[in-house]
């Protein structure tokens, strides 16, 4: 039997007759609040490309894109993301697209052979460093104790929260109007406003200076325990205004942080050029935000000293790294939020490995022993001393773990990758222009 050469090539895909014939999700989620949606593109070749909608939206962002998809080649990156990009926007809305964007970084680096960040432009290293995010301990000495076992655990950044939270009910730390704080059991304004989703100029919460003395010995008690070397940077300060920020922000320069994350709101740009003006810490926003045009106020004002996108809201790969080469024209760093499972996290691994200005990858799991177990074909951990490897293999790098995935399905949402056909068809027409 004569064997032809031809016959013994094992070909990835003929990319140019590849086309996306289905979208499916599967929803994980753990501790009875986080849920992630992970989407399946599939293709008329066999080939999936897997993606992830950002932590805590709704799979419809995703879903409600499929109609746009179908039939067509997922290759064609750009020309797909120019065509569905109308249909996201900043936090969670823009995690349809994005999860949409990954999924077809995925499925175009199988098609061709070639990791994700090939696609991008390829690498400017090969590892990624992670960054651990740590929420509120009740003193500084165990936050700093907690910090202490990141370190051990070979991480090189870390991050902690540091704000009016934990202050709230200490007498005399905080000022706030009637009913602007839980706790004020006889005001019934309570039931009609939420200090979590009121923007920070209007709640008027303050600090007094017994409140930032409290948060000043908190800092004092961490860097006590892990040394002032060690980057370290703070978020969830509280929803207070810009005077209180510079004050808290002033008052907290001896303590070398590496930079104080979401002070106010992302959309109020002359805020932020007041706080990047007034203080001698490093200021970062940015993970709410949509799209390099979202970014473009802040680099242009010189607002921010660090951008912080999530890869699952501000586009995906292609588009993350335009924001981190938009920021390095206006000498802005990049770092990068995620609070995914490995799916999201290893888009957001490519992207920073493409992105020459980028710093480092925020971890939120390192506690949930489970959370490397989604993917294989990867390192486990996934996560080595404090870094992630660069993978060489194609499109994103992994292959999902099914067995995982379905021992972590949400109550409320058990299917696992199953049919979609009521979103096949949309009866909308999107030209936005005439």
């Amino acid at each position: 039997m004569n064997v032809r050469p031809q016959d013994q090539v094992k070909t990835a895909s003929s990319p140019s007759q590849l086309r996306i014939t289905d979208m499916r999700t599967a929803t994980v989620g753990w501790e009875d609040h986080w849920h992630f949606t992970i989407i399946r593109i599939d293709t008329n070749q066999g080939l999936s490309g897997y993606g992830e909608v950002r932590d805590l939206a709704s799979k419809n962002y995703a879903l409600m894109l499929k109609s746009r998809l179908l039939g067509e080649n997922p290759c064609n990156v750009d020309k797909l993301f120019r065509k569905i990009k109308q249909f996201g926007h900043h936090g969670r809305q823009g995690g349809g697209v994005s999860a949409v964007e990954m999924a077809l970084m995925d499925l175009a680096g199988k098609a061709y052979g070639v990791p994700a960040y090939v696609l991008a432009g390829g690498k400017f290293r090969d590892r990624i460093r992670m960054y651990c995010d740590t929420p509120n301990e009740a003193t500084g000495e165990a936050m700093g104790k907690k910090l202490l076992n990141r370190l051990n655990q070979g991480y090189t950044m870390l991050k902690m929260d540091l704000g009016v939270q934990p202050l709230v009910g200490v007498k005399g730390a905080l000022s706030w109007p009637q009913g602007m704080l839980a706790g004020d059991a006889e005001d019934k304004m309570e039931k009609m406003l939420n200090i979590h989703t009121l923007m920070h100029p209007f709640t008027h919460v303050r600090l007094t200076p017994k409140g930032i003395a409290l948060l000043c010995e908190y800092a004092e008690q961490v860097r006590a325990v892990v040394g002032d070397e060690v980057p370290i940077a703070v978020d969830h300060l509280g929803h207070i205004g810009i005077d209180d920020c510079i004050r808290l922000g002033q008052a907290l320069e001896p303590f070398n942080l590496a930079w104080l994350e979401d002070l106010v709101p992302w959309q109020f740009t002359d805020s932020w050029v007041q706080l990047e003006r007034a203080l001698n810490t490093p200021v970062c926003t940015g993970e709410d935000i949509y799209l390099k045009e979202g970014f473009l106020p802040l680099l242009q004002a010189r607002a921010v000293n660090v951008i912080h996108p999530d890869l699952s809201t501000s586009g995906g790969i292609l588009e993350t790294k335009r924001i981190g080469d938009t920021a390095q024209e206006y000498g802005i760093s990049m770092a990068l939020h995620m609070a995914g499972t490995p799916i999201s996290t290893m888009a957001s691994v490519h992207c920073a490995a493409a992105t020459e200005n980028f710093i480092a990858l925020e971890h939120h799991f390192s506690e949930i022993p489970f959370w490397s177990d989604f993917i294989e074909g990867l390192p486990k951990p996934l996560i080595q001393n404090g870094y992630i490897t660069v993978p060489e293999s194609p499109g994103l790098g992994f292959e999902i773990n099914e067995e995982v995935i379905k021992e972590h399905l949400i109550a409320e949402d058990r299917g696992f990758f199953e049919p979609t056909p009521q979103w096949n068809t949309s009866g909308s027409w999107d030209r936005r222009w005439s």
